[in-house]
């Protein structure tokens, strides 16, 4: 049967859509919307595992579809070179900015004013490096200048690849500027402590291993919230915390990386997920953490959970991360000499 002049035009329209819509879907993989690949550092394990499924639970109620969420882990510099050399993370949470620089300097993969998009220069929490050392304290380490003595074995992650491992390299050059040392002063003082580093780890998770399970070293330096961690896990008593003095603000930024959720289709749901963590329940969940929240009200119901010491920062001390990495962490810069000098 023949059909009318309307209704050939009708089916012919039809097969246009069909085929823009079968085009649309190779351009965009089903569901691709419906799921984030959060690249992370070593020691978020546990705060995103609650994490995202309470963000799930919000997404299903706020839009009535699901998500999944994956996550990936390891030193935190290393995390930002994989995501660079091209693998595809919706977004991003790393414990210092110049590991997402990286992303704008070797790809453009985001803007270079990304700080710029979410609250507190898009930190949603922050941290600070503290001491861990064995039952009853043997060593009897009560503050930066005792990680020098002979005689005190010292485990922290490798300022080469972990950003736990430059906060701790950064504090303990700070604790002597914030005391009225020079740069030289300073470098001296952490050239002794990098002599008494029996282990050089690869990110923060693998120091506290050595540390706790390996049973090496009297003091492991590390994150506030990982020390907290390991007491939960491995049961109190085991092992004592020290506040230092002072120490520095560990600032862990977040974004979303821009040429991937647009190739993916993702970014409404990835600009959704970061801004779920300055939520309150997201602020909640971080403070449960043993992270710092970023927001004042959340921070003073939970503010028994956190060391009081004099706190500084890279920006005061260091001048920002430009100029700390460019200094201390570039090829031959401070830190490769004084590795050098102390081997």
């Amino acid at each position: 049967m023949k059909l009318s002049q309307s209704r050939r035009a009708g089916a012919f329209a039809g097969c246009l859509f069909a085929a823009a819509t079968a085009l649309a879907g190779a351009a965009h993989p089903a569901h691709a919307q419906d799921s984030l690949l959060n690249v992370s550092y070593d020691v978020t394990r546990e705060f995103y595992k609650e994490f995202n499924a309470a963000f799930v639970r919000h997404w299903k109620q706020k839009t009535g579809r699901g998500v999944t969420v994956k996550q990936s882990h390891g030193g935190s510099s290393k995390q930002a070179r994989a995501v660079a050399d091209g693998l595809e993370a919706d977004v991003i949470s790393m414990n210092q900015a110049s590991d997402i620089d990286i992303l704008h300097a070797r790809g453009k993969l985001v803007p270079a004013h990304w700080a710029k998009r979410l609250p507190n220069n898009s930190v949603p929490y922050t941290s600070t490096t503290v001491f861990l050392v064995r039952k009853g304290n043997p060593k009897n380490v009560r503050d930066w200048n005792d990680l020098v003595r002979p005689g005190v074995a010292v485990v922290l992650p490798n300022p080469k690849t972990s950003g736990n491992g430059r906060y701790s390299y950064l504090a303990a050059w700070g604790y002597v500027v914030e005391n009225g040392g020079d740069a030289a002063k300073a470098r001296d003082f952490v050239g002794r402590l990098l002599k008494n580093v029996l282990v050089l780890d690869g990110g923060g998770r693998g120091a506290t291993t050595t540390f706790t399970q390996r049973g090496i070293g009297d003091v492991l330096l590390t994150f506030e919230n990982e020390v907290e961690l390991i007491e939960n896990e491995l049961g109190r008593g085991k092992f004592e915390v020290v506040v230092p003095s002072a120490s520095i603000v560990a600032e862990n930024p977040v974004t979303v990386v821009d040429k991937v959720v647009d190739k993916r289709g993702t970014r409404t749901l990835a600009q959704a997920y970061l801004e779920y963590l300055y939520s309150p329940e997201g602020q909640e969940i971080v403070a449960r953490h043993d992270f710092r929240p970023s927001n004042a009200e959340v921070f003073a119901r939970h503010k028994q959970r956190f060391a009081q010491l004099r706190l500084f920062t890279v920006q005061k001390v260091f001048g920002g991360w430009q100029q700390a990495q460019k200094q201390h962490f570039d090829e031959g810069a401070i830190l490769d000499q004084l590795l050098a000098g102390s081997r």
